[in-house]
C-alpha cells in the first residue's frame, strides 16, 4: 500500500481472535487481511449505493414498469399465480 493510512477499529474480542487464527493459517498480517475485508465491504456498498441511484434515476424519467404489467409479464414465463396453502 504506497498510499495508505491508519485507521483504529474497535472489534469484539472474539472477532480479533478468530481473526489471528486466520491471519496465522494465511501467514498474513491481521492488518492486512483488515484492509482486505473493509476494501471488499467498501466495493461492494459503493456498488449498491450506485444501483439504488441508478434505480431511482430511471424511475424519475418515467422507466418505470406498472405492478400488474409485471405480474403478467411473470405469470408469461410459465409461473403462472402463486397458489397458497393453508393449514
Amino acid at each position: 500500500m504506497a498510499d495508505s493510512a491508519v485507521l483504529s477499529v474497535r472489534i469484539e474480542k472474539s472477532t480479533k481472535d478468530r481473526l489471528a487464527r486466520i491471519a496465522k493459517s494465511m501467514k498474513r498480517s491481521q492488518s492486512y487481511l483488515a484492509a482486505e475485508a473493509i476494501e471488499e465491504f467498501v466495493s461492494v456498498q459503493e456498488w449498491q449505493i450506485a444501483g439504488i441511484h441508478d434505480a431511482l434515476a430511471s424511475l424519475d424519467r418515467g422507466e418505470a414498469i406498472a405492478h400488474e404489467d409485471m405480474k403478467a409479464w411473470a405469470a408469461a414465463l410459465g409461473g403462472g399465480a402463486r397458489q397458497t396453502h393453508s393449514s
